[in-house]
């Protein structure tokens, strides 16, 4: 597939149907922005725009495509979609900080009576978890440095993973660990916090460092769990990762295995939180 070519078409057809400038006394025979508008608005010349959209040349920069974007008034969609067809990362979208996703917030919520769940954002750091997922795994969000980013308890605390996975899966977790992490800081423009805990990460594991160097990215997935709670005994489970589609936020739900007394298991454990006190209709 040739970028420059479909970055040309794209850019092209968006400034085709682009809200016109307005301007007093101005008639537009055309719809959409003219070439030396766009060009103005996103502070280039307008001979290299031109070339943009004939395809030809070198992609543009990450700054050039911002201003693209601006001028052409994108959507979060579609301005991603125009820094991947020029070969860059977008920008990562508002949502990324302590606000939890609403979506995501719903869905854990829905499932709280069954489904041990949590929300993290693209670092891996755990916004919020709901009772169940603190019943299994202790209370993790909130925590002060890195110790709720699961990253970081996966590879500086061995209690921890133990209590999740049994150990012949560790190597393929921490695997999968460091190659979302690795995804994740491509999608990222730099930031402090991001690098200070890759190299905070790299300071503390030798094994985080065996992983990091054999250059595995991938989004992340979820390995079975196995846990032996101390009241109802092993509960297997199975991971499903649900990502946002607005932010860079996801859901982890911890499923009970089917065929194992894993979901009844779970239901002595939420029973509790599951009560609740039904008042009679007053007689009318």
């Amino acid at each position: 597939m040739d970028k420059r070519a479909d970055l040309g078409r794209f850019l092209r057809r968006r400034r085709e149907t682009a809200p016109p400038l307005v301007t007093t006394g101005s008639r537009r025979r055309t719809p959409g922005l003219r070439r030396e508008e766009v060009a103005e608005l996103a502070s280039i010349s307008t001979v290299y725009y031109e070339r943009l959209e004939q395809g030809r040349g070198s992609l543009p920069s990450a700054p050039v495509l911002g201003g693209l974007a601006q001028a052409l008034r994108l959507d979060d969609d579609a301005r991603d979609h125009l820094y991947r067809l020029a070969g860059h990362a977008p920008p990562v979208r508002p949502g990324n900080g302590e606000d939890v996703d609403p979506a995501l917030d719903y869905v854990m919520g829905a499932v709280a009576g069954t489904t041990p769940a949590s929300i993290t954002d693209g670092l891996g750091d755990v916004l919020k978890q709901n009772r169940l997922n603190r019943e299994l795994l202790g209370d993790v969000s909130g925590l002060p440095g890195w110790e709720a980013n699961l990253t970081w308890r996966w590879f500086t605390s061995p209690a921890w993973r133990d209590l999740m996975e049994p150990r012949d899966q560790h190597e393929a977790s921490g695997l999968a660990y460091a190659a979302d992490l690795r995804a994740g800081l491509a999608r990222r423009e730099p930031d402090a916090r991001a690098a200070a805990l890759l190299a905070d990460l790299l300071a503390a594991s030798e094994e985080f460092v065996e992983a990091w160097d054999r250059h595995v990215v991938s989004a992340l997935h979820c390995a079975a769990k196995v846990i032996d709670h101390p009241e109802v005994g092993r509960i297997d489970l199975e991971c499903s990762v649900i990502t946002s589609p607005t932010s860079p936020q996801r859901l982890l739900l911890l499923k009970p295995t089917p065929g194992t007394p894993s979901a009844a298991r779970i239901g002595r454990l939420a029973a509790p939180y599951n009560q609740c006190v039904v008042t009679p209709l007053a007689d009318s």
